[in-house]
């Protein structure tokens, strides 16, 4: 692994560390290049996906503090090459409101593979693919 790719490792994990220990709104724009996008593939909880900008995604995570209690990344794998970081993830979040059927204080879990694609240190695109399992 070069220095480069270290550092872009680095920066993934720091950014799913801050999303675990409830960082949101600006506290996480130090992670983004200005002009990022997010696409979050079709899943589950959002039938038709969705792609955001900055700004959508520093306002989604404050709504994620309404939401979750709490969240952990577990990290299985992941693979570095150039600008380029490739995580697959084990996600266990718990209910602070009810959501659909599911009462505050259920423990949701998923399989997420997310691509990063980083510039200058700041991630500038991120590819979600969310595997919920069932409830």
């Amino acid at each position: 692994m070069t220095n480069a790719e270290d550092k872009n490792i680095d920066v993934v994990r720091t950014y799913l560390n801050a999303l675990q220990s409830g960082e949101a709104g600006d506290a996480l724009r130090k992670f983004f290049a200005d002009d990022v996008r997010q696409i979050e593939m079709p899943n589950q909880l959002n039938k038709h996906g969705q792609e955001s900008n900055l700004e959508d995604i520093l306002q989604r995570s404050q709504q994620g503090l309404k939401v979750l209690q709490r969240q952990q990344y577990e990290i299985v794998s992941e693979i570095v090459q150039g600008d380029r970081v490739a995580v697959e993830a084990r996600w266990t979040g718990v209910l602070a409101i009810g959501f659909g059927t599911l009462a505050a204080g259920t423990e949701m879990k998923a399989s997420f593979a997310i691509f990063f694609h980083l510039r200058d240190g700041r991630i500038a695109l991120q590819r979600n693919y969310d595997c919920f399992d069932p409830w």
